[in-house]
């Protein structure tokens, strides 16, 4: 486990059981081997595993006791007791009559009825991990520097890109000054511009795309204050995030690229940002989302002929 997650996730309250296999899903990606089959064991049977020692488990998983705790406290828990009491708590969910879990795998020759309903679910399983796994804490600060900033841009590329017009237009609707940029040599030399009193974000579900992680860098350096939107906590770009904002880490298929699932789950925290904002600056986003409106009735008014 790196230092650097240990410092994101240190002083973390624990999460709730529900949150769980969704937190195996977002770190998983950062973390050893012999821990991914620890996090694998505890989110595929909860029960199970609730029922197992701390010896139990690391010989059920061919770990070592300490690879166990150090699995716990990477989930969020203190230690292995309490990880243990979560692991209780999801068993009794399940066992409460829920629903069984729908498989998102879309085959070939899936009919389009079955396509709608697999899309359906895992759109709904990626909204559900991304909002169990949210960090309301640093989703709050990230807020109150948006809402006092003189200016704000924002990096994104591919689906990410389209990510970051939707904050903007968002943004804009109420008032406040925000750019999006996707041509990453335009980014960084905007960047070199900002200042305290301003805000920057990138958004990558990788965490390590270059084009964005550069001008979070050079607005950071420059002191203005740096938000990441990821999927990887552990990412190269959260070296340069005050702020970071994690999403859902979907399993990619060969019919559903990752980009889909990571713009679903981006979506949900920028439209998070949004409403935070609009609550916090309500006096003045009020007047101009009407404004806006106002502006653009006429278009969506029928023409006589």
């Amino acid at each position: 486990m790196t230092h650097e997650v240990k410092e994101i996730f240190a002083g973390e309250t624990p999460p709730a059981p529900a949150a769980l296999a969704a937190k195996v899903r977002t770190l998983a990606p950062s973390m050893t081997r012999s821990m991914q089959r620890v996090a694998e064991a505890v989110a595929n049977d909860p029960a199970g595993c609730a029922a197992l020692t701390v010896t139990g488990l690391a010989e059920l998983t061919g770990t070592s006791e300490a690879t166990v705790v150090r699995t716990a406290r990477l989930l969020g828990y203190p230690g292995y007791r309490d990880l243990r009491l979560a692991l209780a708590g999801l068993a009794a969910q399940q066992q409460s009559g829920r629903a069984p879990a729908v498989t998102a795998d879309i085959a070939v020759d899936d009919p389009i009825a079955d396509v709608v309903a697999k899309l359906a679910y895992d759109e709904q399983q990626t909204l559900a991990d991304t909002a169990a796994a949210l960090d309301t804490v640093q989703l709050g600060a990230a807020v109150g520097a948006l809402a006092a900033a003189r200016r704000i841009d924002v990096y994104g590329v591919g689906a990410s890109g389209l990510v970051a017009q939707d904050l903007t237009q968002k943004l804009l609707r109420i008032g406040l000054i925000a750019h999006a940029h996707n041509d990453p040599h335009l980014a960084v030399t905007n960047a070199v511009q900002l200042r305290a009193k301003d805000v920057a974000i990138s958004i990558t579900h990788s965490g390590s795309t270059g084009d964005v992680i550069e001008p979070l860098r050079v607005a950071f350096e420059h002191g203005a204050t740096t938000i990441a939107i990821t999927g990887r906590p552990d990412g190269p770009v959260t070296q340069y995030a005050d702020h970071i904002l994690t999403t859902s880490t979907a399993r990619e298929s060969e019919l559903r690229p990752a980009a889909m699932s990571s713009r679903t789950s981006q979506l949900l925290v920028v439209d998070c940002l949004f409403i935070g904002v609009a609550q916090r600056t309500y006096e003045t986003a009020a007047p101009a989302l009407s404004a806006s409106y106002e502006a653009l009735a006429h278009r969506h008014r029928s023409t006589p002929r």
